[in-house]
C-alpha cells in the first residue's frame, strides 16, 4: 500500500534585532509561484525542522540566525499550489545584511507596518498572526 502524505517545510520569520523596530526580512522568489514571501523551504530526509530552519535561512539570505521559537503550524491542504505542504513557523533573529541567493531572486527588510500584501502561499495570513502575536501576545487560533 502507498500513501500520500504532505510534505514538511519551514518558513523563518527573521527579525533583524541589530535594527530599530525589528524589521523582518522577505524574499522575492525565484521560482513559480512568483511573489514575496517568508523565506523557507522543504525539509530534507533526516534533518530536523530546527536545522531546515538554519539551513533555509542561510541559504536565502545569507544569515545566521537564533531560532528563538517554534510559532505555529500551518497545514491547509491549499496553503501551496504545487502540493499539500505543512509549514512549521519559526520566529528567528540575526544581525548583519542579508543577501538574496538559492530560491531568492531578491529581498528586502521590511518594517512591520510596511510588509506587502499579497504574499506567496499563505505567508499573509502567517504574518497576520505574526503581528498579532508581537504586539499583544496573542498565539493562532487553532482551527
Amino acid at each position: 500500500m502507498s500513501y500520500r502524505n504532505p510534505a514538511p517545510t519551514v518558513d523563518i520569520i527573521i527579525e533583524l534585532i541589530d535594527r530599530r523596530s525589528r524589521p523582518i526580512v522577505l524574499i522575492e522568489r525565484k521560482n513559480p509561484p512568483y511573489g514575496w514571501a517568508i523565506p523557507g523551504g522543504f525539509v530534507d530526509y533526516g534533518e530536523s525542522v530546527e536545522t531546515a530552519a538554519t539551513r533555509e535561512a542561510k541559504e536565502e539570505t545569507g544569515l545566521d540566525v537564533t531560532l528563538i521559537q517554534q510559532f505555529h503550524v500551518y497545514s491547509d491542504p491549499n496553503r501551496d499550489p504545487r502540493q499539500h505542504t505543512l509549514a512549521v513557523v519559526f520566529i528567528a533573529t540575526a544581525k548583519g545584511e542579508p543577501q538574496a541567493a538559492d530560491d531568492a531572486q531578491n529581498l528586502e527588510i521590511f518594517e512591520p507596518w510596511r510588509i506587502p500584501q499579497d504574499l506567496c502561499f499563505d505567508h499573509d495570513r502567517i504574518l497576520q498572526d505574526y503581528l498579532q502575536f508581537r504586539h499583544f501576545g496573542l498565539r493562532p487560533r487553532l482551527m
